[in-house]
């Protein structure tokens, strides 16, 4: 799996380095041994010049770092020579001090030691606890454990210290295994031996399996064959070398997304907990279990306290947690999930959830625990008549995985775990009180057993009253008076809607009782933030990024608007990031408080004509700003069905192109065939606006294939035009382009040719020989000539763009290039492939 921050370092003896031919390695130092068996390696057994860390380590794990334990590297500056008189026991001091000032602030780490550098990664790890610490998994290439003789060495080589080290029973070797071994076990290192299945032409003593195992637990140590020499084990010839594949799957360490914090101040549940580590990990009597229960009863808090003891107490695990809201909250998981596993992107067409679960799908992937939270909508976790195919498909299962469900509805419980489901209900007294008060850091804690039982023990209930409490500094007796005054019908309706799926009772559900309180506190003494709470009620509650939230007339505003929000844990600050989440039970009540508020169609509207002000263009350095934006949008777009404004034809013009852009085609067709209707409506024929979202819709036909449609679109967008722009007008002039390129399409290829040269002949007279647009324009052209078998006119235009871009343009300038390249396939259409 992927390393994020963490480091390959790779050790090499000499022989190996010195055969390969390198000076040198990626990012770091090298080592140096003195001792050689090159003399004895016959010419068959001699390997490429491909060092393979570095060719192909390094791109399957881009964060590795490569450390050669090698034959007089330049990168070392001649530190060791080879006459260097070094014991292993200096060079594991020299090697410590190396590691502690450079890699003390990156963790995971990995280690693939090959021979005589796997004794000094042992040496070094006895000195070093920040070594110790860091490193989660070594990997030895025939590393001698009790040591091993070989041949030859003694007359090869003038360092005696290293060929003592080296003999079978050497006390050095002893001692160093024996201290490395404790220390493995303590730490919980995780270590692969690979051991070598041939031996070399002319050697003896060469490692057997005896002296490969340290004797540590099962779960920590693990041997195998590669069926290879000493030498050809470490040295591979393409990265589908099954000697290859085999060491890069051991070398994927667990990774970890669990985009929210451990709960410090997680309280009881001991027996729920127990339960799941039992069916999950101990007997491993199911391989999925659900969590059920009503919301706010903590399930999502049991599911994180189980993520974080799994992470602590079964580190060969990875962890991912998804939050299972909507669609574009499942994306979003998965993406950043993506970035943390070893996936080769295909390209764009790729679905990346799909990606995904075929590789965790995989032995490769390892065990991994899976949390898929707050999965309560079935309709969404496995689709509908209107709303085909579901997430669930893209859930892995593997032999070495788990995954854990969260839901509300017992229904959909059933349907993913059957009988292996616990069911949470809310906390009994005792715990709820002590949860309580670990919660509350100021004012008396007089009338807390009655508070309790009006919020019925439920844990998000109790944590909302808590926060305003301590936010407010009110005595518990006046929270109590106002959660009790508060319009009973209205929390009821709340209730009501708020588990409409699953028809729980109001009476079982206080916790949005206590919301609806605070916000009409925080409306009372911070108008800001209620502002702020209305905009959050009509977008999504995850992902929140703080550029997309209205603007106020002073920052100030919003640093302190931003910081109620989260004093009452209403919103949650990613680490130190910029970004929020809001609990989706939060984010629903904030849309029933704005209904009973009487604002829903107001906050909507403003909501709607915020977003198109702000939403980016579809200038590609906007990618990353509108895909933070658009699941935002689309939320706000689902509110306003009803909204008739012009700002919401804007905001759907500009989703549909960045949709378009981003290769969404038949989302970007729907997005600005809406906007178009609205424009068809309510402007005249020849509004720039009009014209513009059918000039962009005809654009997105064509890339969906409706070619016809385009062709209709863009002739109607020409012919107003001509009426109404002159012949050099750069909106008139790029109709035309866009309708000739709609016309080859179509295989009207006269049409486009004619279209073309008539833009060509008009950018000609009004532009300069090197504009980008004229060379466009004659780009298309001579495309739309060797498609009409013009092959020599179009061969003539090309050395004419090509000629000017020589002169105007670097020699490597990518618009240059692609010229270049043009011209080439009209030489060889044109049959002139000596030219």
């Amino acid at each position: 799996m992927g390393l994020g921050a963490n480091v390959v370092a790779w050790l090499v003896d000499e022989n190996l380095w010195k055969r390969l031919g390198r000076r040198g390695l990626l990012a770091v130092g090298c080592w140096q041994s003195t001792t050689s068996i090159a003399d004895n390696i016959t010419s068959e057994e001699r390997p490429n010049k491909l060092f393979w860390p570095d060719e192909y380590l390094t791109q399957d794990i881009p964060e590795a770092r490569v450390w050669t334990y090698g034959y007089d590297a330049d990168a070392i500056g001649g530190l060791f020579k080879a006459n260097n008189k070094n014991s292993v026991s200096q060079h594991g001091r020299d090697f410590e001090a190396r590691f502690e000032r450079e890699i003390r602030n990156e963790d995971p780490i990995l280690f693939v030691a090959h021979s005589l550098g796997g004794i000094i990664v042992k040496d070094a790890m006895r000195r070093s606890g920040i070594c110790r610490a860091r490193t989660k998994l070594i990997i030895f290439l025939g590393t001698p454990h009790r040591g091993s003789v070989y041949a030859g060495w003694g007359r090869s080589h003038s360092n005696k210290k290293i060929i003592k080290t080296l003999e079978v029973n050497s006390e050095v070797l002893d001692n160093i295994h024996e201290e490395f071994k404790t220390i493995a076990d303590q730490s919980r290192i995780r270590i692969h031996s690979f051991q070598e299945a041939q031996g070399i032409s002319g050697m003896k003593g060469l490692i057997t399996r005896q002296v490969l195992i340290l004797d540590l637990p099962r779960s920590l140590e693990t041997v195998e064959s590669i069926d290879a020499n000493h030498m050809q084990m470490a040295r591979c010839g393409d990265r589908a070398d099954p000697r290859y594949r085999a060491i890069l799957d051991r070398a994927a360490l667990p990774c970890h997304y669990i985009p929210l914090p451990e709960n410090r101040r997680f309280v009881g549940r001991d027996r729920t907990l127990d339960t799941l580590k039992a069916m999950l990990f101990v007997h491993k009597e199911c391989q999925k279990a659900t969590i059920v229960g009503l919301g706010g009863v903590g399930k999502t808090q049991v599911a994180l306290q189980l993520a974080y003891w799994t992470k602590k107490h079964r580190p060969d695990f990875s962890i991912f947690w998804v939050p299972a809201l909507s669609n574009a909250t499942f994306e979003q998981a998965f993406t950043a999930i993506a970035r943390k596993l070893p996936i080769q992107s295909g390209g764009e067409d790729d679905d990346l959830k799909e990606s995904v679960r075929r590789y965790l799908s995989s032995k490769t992937a390892g065990p991994w625990l899976l949390v898929v939270d707050n999965a309560d909508d079935r309709d969404l976790l496995f689709g509908s008549a209107d709303m085909p195919g579901g997430i669930n498909e893209y859930l892995p299962e593997s032999d070495d995985g788990v995954t854990l469900f969260t839901t509300r509805s017992r229904e959909v419980a059933v349907s993913v775990t059957g009988s292996d489901m616990i069911e949470l209900r809310a906390m009994d007294p005792p715990e709820a009180a002590d949860y309580l008060e670990k919660l509350l850091i100021v004012g008396s804690k007089a009338g807390a057993a009655e508070l309790l039982k009006e919020l019925r023990y439920l844990p998000l209930a109790i944590t909302q009253a808590a926060a305003y409490l301590n936010k407010t500094q009110v005595p518990i007796p006046e929270y109590l008076r106002l959660l009790r005054g508060v319009d009973q019908e209205a929390a009821s309706l709340m209730s009501r809607e708020f588990y409409d799926s699953t028809r729980y009772r109001g009476s079982q559900n206080a916790g949005a009782t206590t919301w609806l309180v605070s916000f009409d506190q925080i409306r009372k003494f911070d108008g800001a933030a209620a502002d702020l709470l209305a905009f959050l009620s009509c977008i999504e509650p995850r992902e929140i990024p703080q550029s997309i939230l209205p603007r106020f007339e002073l920052e100030e505003q919003m640093v302190h608007a931003v910081g109620t929000l989260c004093g009452y844990a209403f919103l949650t600050r990613r680490g130190d990031s910029k970004v929020f989440d809001m609990h989706s039970l939060v984010h629903f009540a904030t849309r029933i408080w704005v209904q009973r508020e009487g604002l829903m169609a107001k906050t909507d509207e403003k909501a709607t004509r915020h977003l198109a002000t702000f939403f980016p263009s579809d200038d590609q350095t906007n990618r990353n700003l509108w895909r933070e934006y658009l699941p935002h949008a689309f939320r706000v777009l689902q509110h306003s069905k009803e909204l008739d404004i012009e700002e919401k034809s804007d905001l759907l013009f500009w989703i549909g192109r960045c949709l378009s852009v981003d290769g969404r085609i038949k989302e970007a067709v729907r997005s600005l065939e809406e906007a178009c209707q609205w424009r068809n409506r309510h402007f005249a024929e020849d509004n720039p606006s009009r014209l513009a979202s059918q000039h962009a819709l005809a654009e997105t036909y064509k890339a969906n294939g409706q070619v016809k449609d385009a062709v209709v679109l863009l002739e109607w967008v020409v012919a107003i035009r001509a009426k109404t722009l002159s012949e050099d007008h750069p909106d008139r002039l790029t109709s035309q382009h866009a309708l000739a390129g709609a016309y080859q399409a179509n295989g009207q290829v006269k049409e486009a040719v004619a279209l073309l040269e008539q833009v060509v002949a008009i950018e000609a007279k009004t532009l300069s020989e090197d504009h980008p647009s004229r060379f466009a324009s004659q780009h298309a052209l001579a495309g739309a000539y060797q498609a009409n078998g013009q092959v020599k006119a179009a061969v003539a235009l090309l050395e004419q763009v090509v000629a000017i871009r020589e002169q105007t343009l670097a020699e490597d300038h990518p618009d240059r290039l692609a010229s270049q390249y043009g011209l080439v396939i009209a030489y060889q259409t044109n049959s002139q492939v000596k030219v």
